[in-house]
């Protein structure tokens, strides 16, 4: 294709790109111009020599200082948008749960970091004020970050003047908060960064709030309430102006300025409080007369971690059980902390428990020369009866020796101490005996030894009782004093095995207690109840057949966490069991204490129930005991401390055997008296149904003032076996004439109530009363009953033949209410649902 001349006007003709040869004339001209050009620019170049070679040119400079800033902020744009806010670091997040007493004061802190949040609300005005004047003056008014502060301090630290933080409080919070301790430009670039970002997205308030609880004050004290804590002792909201002006200070260097630790400390410490307090001034926070007027407040010397040693293992742990089992704070969250938690503990009565045990046990036990004693462990549990409330608790000598908690846990046979609540749930019931007769106090039984249960439609039953001995006919109330195992399994078949079990758990026994079952042994306490589950049934006999709390019983008073209250299980406690089934069980284990195996309870001077207990093959004894103000189970156990397995207990202590009326009772003694030293002494105020008081133990007159009883008539060591005086006031075992027309027919009028007698409740002052040994004869007591309580009925002569058709008070021929008719044969089959099981009413 030919190339025609342009014409004039024609424009430019792009130049066809398939063309093949020179390009235009013009083009090369142009070509070769620009060569020229840049030929001539490099030779001017390659001329500058020497020193001029150095100088930067104008352009070179004007250069650098458009890009520099660019670069600035290309690299402060990518800095911003790569550098999110992470998640808090788990340290900062860490806190300690705080137990106390009832009456405020610290039980201990349960944590591996010692921190505890409190809102802003809860650090006085100018105790923030001190920390500002400290460390940020200008947080109210000034920028998040402090580049010029920065690079000073970078500057002093490259250069040896000592390292520095340049930072601001919100620096200083995103380092606690979300960064690692690390002095790395990494860490502080995106400190940098993420202080920008925060205070966009967070108030002041916020901040400021944050930087309190997660700065370091020393003493392993994060935040500022634990620091109020371990150098003032007191709570972050009680601080003055010039203590919190030293826990400012502190925020530098708390190793430089601590002057209880080191005294050597104090001159630069006040040097420090100075600056802070003269800061508050500067800022017009602090009056000039009010800083003159201001003292330094020494600080109180640190105490060494309690940690969870002694009983305080035993509160945490018992506490956390309580909390989760009743799903009031989830384990997860009861694990991550900052709960202050108020628990029911009284302090006095809490050492007072530890002190008895203390004094009745632990300093008599000689493991270098008994090895029986290196397996004795101790638990105990107090509640105060009208309120569910748990006020002491004894776990063990040490958590961190002994971590297996003898309050709670449940693998102990609980063994006589149960067979109340057999009784509990005839009276309960209406329960009668298999020939008919009701069951009281003073209901003859065979206290036979391994005597076969009769009425029983399961495998056959002959219990032992203790040391094999017999008693043949015998009374409710005195067997209960004894603790014969062959009336009271009779009585858990005439009962219902279902019924009592389920009495078991109306009076506060858990559910799923281990071999809580439906038999005639259930009487007997294979039952493995722990002592805080024996103390809560206890309890409830106590405040009349009523729990105390709503929950059976209660640990915790309050709880809150960063200021706010967790909600708790309310509303009254409920009657479980009724008010005369609960009464009469008191009136009869009275007895128990003034002359059965429990004397050595009446080291409480005043009047008490109560029941002792031994564990098969004596692996555990012990004492469950109330007054009309406090319930306490006590027992003692026997755990080899290699295998941890069960130990009988025989030579502990030195005793021959160890049972419930010994150690057990006289650490209940001895903790009651110190526990209600200074309280008016309170006699039970009881409601009995009719014929309930008859065959009930004699009342002594005032025991519990003056009286020298048996239990402080033989020594230390000696076998819980009555003593002679003991036995002076306990009637002769009936012959068994008597007995044999038990057998040969229904009862006749023993059962009957008073001739002059109502037909109505009894009330207690109408219990047959007898003199003790020293002691006169109360007024008004019939003269053929202060002998013994198995004198007979009122009406009836001593060791007349109980024979007759059984009848009620009115005269009418009394039936089985389950279904068996009158008169029905001792030992008959029932014909009713008394050994189905029990549907459950809740």
């Amino acid at each position: 294709m030919s190339e025609a001349p342009r014409e004039p006007g024609q424009g430019w003709t792009p130049r066809d790109a398939t063309a093949v040869g020179p390009p235009p004339a013009a083009d090369a001209a142009s070509q070769t111009a620009w060569q020229t050009a840049w030929q001539t620019a490099g030779e001017a170049r390659t001329r500058r020599t020497g020193l001029r070679r150095l100088i930067p040119t104008r352009r070179m400079v004007l250069g650098s200082l458009l890009a520099g800033p660019l670069l600035l902020l290309a690299a402060f744009a990518v800095g911003y948008l790569l550098v999110d806010i992470p998640p808090a670091n788990a340290a900062a997040t860490a806190q300690s749960n705080v137990y106390y007493y009832e009456d405020g004061a610290q039980i201990v802190r349960d944590g591996e970091v010692n921190r505890e949040n409190v809102p802003l609300a809860q650090v006085p005005l100018t105790v923030q004020q001190a920390v500002l004047a400290a460390e940020d003056r200008g947080f109210y008014t000034q920028s998040a970050v402090a580049p010029k502060a920065m690079l000073r301090a970078g500057w002093n630290t490259l250069t040896g003047k000592g390292t520095q933080s340049g930072s601001t409080i919100t620096q200083q919070y995103v380092k606690n908060y979300y960064l690692k301790q690390d002095r790395t430009i990494t860490r502080k670039v995106k400190e940098f960064f993420i202080a920008l970002k925060l205070s966009r997205e967070a108030s002041k308030h916020d901040i400021l709030q944050g930087y309190l609880n997660t700065s370091y004050f020393g003493r392993n004290a994060y935040g500022i309430q634990a620091a109020a804590q371990s150098y003032y002792g007191k709570d972050a909201e009680d601080l003055d102006t010039a203590e919190g002006a030293y826990l400012a200070a502190l925020l530098n260097a708390p190793s430089a300025y601590d002057v209880a630790a080191r005294p050597g400390n104090r001159p630069a410490a006040l040097a420090r409080w100075n600056y802070v307090l003269d800061g508050m001034v500067k800022e017009q926070w602090l009056s000039p007369a009010e800083r003159a007027a201001m003292t330094f407040p020494p600080p109180r010397k640190a105490k060494p971690a309690g940690g969870l040693s002694g009983q305080r293992g035993y509160i945490v742990q018992t506490v956390e059980e309580y909390l989760t089992s009743n799903k009031i704070i989830d384990p997860d969250a009861l694990a991550a902390g900052g709960y202050r938690i108020t628990t029911t503990l009284q302090r006095p009565r809490q050492d007072a428990l530890v002190q008895a045990v203390e004094e009745q046990v632990i300093s008599r036990l000689d493991p270098g020369s008994r090895a029986e004693d290196d397996a004795v462990r101790i638990g105990g549990v107090a509640i105060d009866p009208p309120s569910g409330k748990v006020v002491a608790l004894y776990g063990g000598v040490d958590y961190t020796e002994q971590y297996v908690n003898n309050a709670t846990r449940r693998d102990y046979q609980v063994g006589s101490t149960f067979k109340p609540f057999v009784f509990a749930a005839a009276v309960q019931h209406g329960a009668t005996t298999q020939d008919g007769r009701r069951i009281t106090p003073g209901t003859l039984y065979d206290g036979t030894n391994q005597r076969a249960v009769e009425g029983w439609r399961g495998k056959p039953y002959a219990p032992e009782n203790e040391d094999d001995a017999s008693y043949g006919p015998i009374t409710v109330s005195t067997a209960t004093d004894r603790s014969v195992n062959a009336v009271y399994a009779q009585m858990a078949v005439d009962v219902g095995p279902a019924r009592v079990k389920q009495t078991a758990i109306d009076l506060g026994l858990p559910r799923t207690t281990p071999d809580l079952k439906a038999s005639p042994s259930i009487a007997l306490g294979p039952a493995t109840a722990s002592v805080l589950d024996m103390a809560v049934a206890y309890a409830t006999l106590a405040n009349h057949g009523r729990q105390g709390a709503h929950d059976a019983y209660t640990i915790v008073e309050k709880i809150t966490k960063n200021g706010a209250e967790v909600r708790l299980p309310a509303g009254p406690g409920k009657q479980t069991v009724s008010r005369q089934a609960a009464d009469t069980t008191t009136a009869m284990l009275r007895g128990v204490v003034d002359s059965g195996t429990g004397t050595a309870a009446q080291a409480a001077g005043r009047p008490a129930a109560g029941k002792t207990g031994t564990a098969e093959e004596d692996r555990a004894a012990w004492f469950a005991g109330y007054t009309p103000d406090l319930a306490t189970v006590i027992a003692m156990m026997g755990q080899d401390p290699a295998t941890n397995a069960q130990e009988p207990l025989y030579g502990a202590l030195g005793l021959p055997r160890v049972n419930g009326g010994g150690p057990p009772a006289r650490i209940w003694g001895q903790f009651t008296a110190a526990a209600l030293d200074g309280h008016e002494v309170r006699d039970f105020d009881l409601e009995l149904p009719e014929g309930m008081a008859d065959g009930l133990p004699p009342e002594h007159p005032e025991p519990w003032e003056g009286f020298d009883g048996p239990w402080e008539q033989y020594p230390y060591g000696e076998t819980e076996q009555l003593t002679e005086e003991a036995a002076a006031g306990m009637p002769e075992t009936p012959s068994d004439e008597p007995f044999a027309a038990v057998q040969a027919g229904p009862m006749g009028e023993a059962d009957q109530p008073p001739a002059d007698q109502p037909p109505a409740a009894q009330p207690q002052a109408a219990r047959p009363q007898a003199a003790h040994p020293g002691q006169p004869q109360r007024p008004g007591a019939p003269a053929d009953q202060s002998a013994g309580r198995l004198a007979g009925p009122p009406g009836a002569a001593p060791g007349s033949p109980l024979s007759g058709p059984l009848t009620d008070p009115h005269g009418d021929p009394l039936g089985d209410p389950f279904g068996d008719p009158p008169g029905a044969p001792y030992g008959g089959p029932p014909s009713g649902p008394l050994n189905e099981p029990l549907s459950d009413p809740r």
